[in-house]
């Protein structure tokens, strides 16, 4: 049995969506916190409250990216276990394991578990979806002051109704993913 302070807990933020890096975030928690679970099942005003007491409170923790250009070369599937291993090669705190959410692990010296909903089921993997969805998040917004006209700040890049008639109708910018499919069509309505 793994204590709390010996797990990294490993999850990301940022697969589906058409524009914006994808983001990993790896957290060692020092005790219990209260409310966490999936961050997709919280609203976004508990998100950053939880999110400020993991920072003050965790033991650890670091943030990993892939940029659009990795995702667009690797695919995302490649892109997300590299952002993974950035984040946890950001722990500089001793550990005996990593937990991951979902099937896949990135290749690290650190033995590796994987869960299928882990950031339900485990606090550290919990933690860990709530940071890289508050960041990810975070990003989008600044991005939204950049590219006003495709609204990120509302949809963080995912494939919505407007987000696609903005795609259509300005083109892609240089933060979306042109290897996929509405991004590539967007692109050839441009050249057209």
């Amino acid at each position: 049995m793994h204590s709390l302070s010996s797990i990294i807990g490993v999850d990301e933020a940022g697969r589906g969506p058409l524009a914006g890096p994808v983001i990993a975030s790896a957290v060692i928690l020092s005790g219990p916190i209260n409310g966490l679970t999936d961050s997709k099942k919280i609203s976004e005003k508990k998100r950053a409250e939880l999110a400020k007491i993991i920072q003050n409170e965790a033991l650890a923790f670091a943030y990993g990216a892939a940029s659009v250009e990795e995702i667009d070369t690797l695919n995302i599937h490649h892109a997300t276990l590299l952002a993974m291993q950035r984040a946890i090669e950001g722990i500089h705190v001793e550990a005996s394991i990593v937990w991951i959410d979902g099937c896949f692990a990135p290749q690290i010296k650190l033995p590796c578990k994987t869960f299928i909903q882990g950031d339900l089921l485990y606090p550290s993997i919990s933690a860990a979806s709530i940071l890289a969805k508050v960041h990810r998040d975070q990003l989008m917004t600044y991005f939204d002051k950049i590219y006003p006209e495709y609204a990120f700040a509302s949809h963080k890049g995912y494939g919505t109704a407007k987000h696609i008639l903005a795609l259509n109708e300005y083109g892609p910018t240089p933060i979306h993913r042109v290897s996929f499919s509405p991004v590539k069509h967007a692109l050839s309505l441009v050249k057209s």
